[in-house]
């Protein structure tokens, strides 16, 4: 079943728990039916996309407690909404990409060699990213 593949099509693995990130709160960018957003991209956030965010309504650093969401900081590993990555991305603020984590859903949005531009982790077969 490829609901829970990365976009290298390898098993999808743990973007983040601290904070505890993914559309389920379970640390992964796994999806369903219900993630109507797609939380599938694992970013590790930076000043610049979160300022972005913020520029474009998505605010993502104000605690949200009712919503089991901590507010987030540089550095955070964090699940985001492919179409608001891919938004950072044209406007030049793109956070940098777990491949191994992110969601094959993902490339329903964005293609896989823009997400390789960014990507921050090498996977065992680095053969792939060719």
């Amino acid at each position: 079943m490829d609901s829970e593949l990365n976009v290298l099509g390898g098993a999808l693995e743990e973007c983040g728990t601290d904070p505890l990130t993914g559309f389920f709160r379970d640390g992964c960018c796994s999806t369903g039916p219900e993630d109507l957003g797609s939380h599938t991209v694992c970013a590790v956030v930076t000043t610049e996309f979160l300022a972005h965010q913020q520029s474009v309504g998505n605010d993502l650093t104000t605690p949200r407690p009712e919503l089991s969401f901590p507010g987030l900081q540089p550095g955070d590993r964090w699940c985001v909404v492919a179409v608001r990555w891919l938004q950072a991305y044209h406007a030049g603020a793109a956070a940098p990409v777990v491949l191994a984590s992110t969601h094959a859903r993902a490339l329903e949005t964005i293609p896989l060699s823009v997400l390789r531009a960014h990507a921050v982790d090498v996977p065992a077969d680095p053969s792939s990213l060719g």
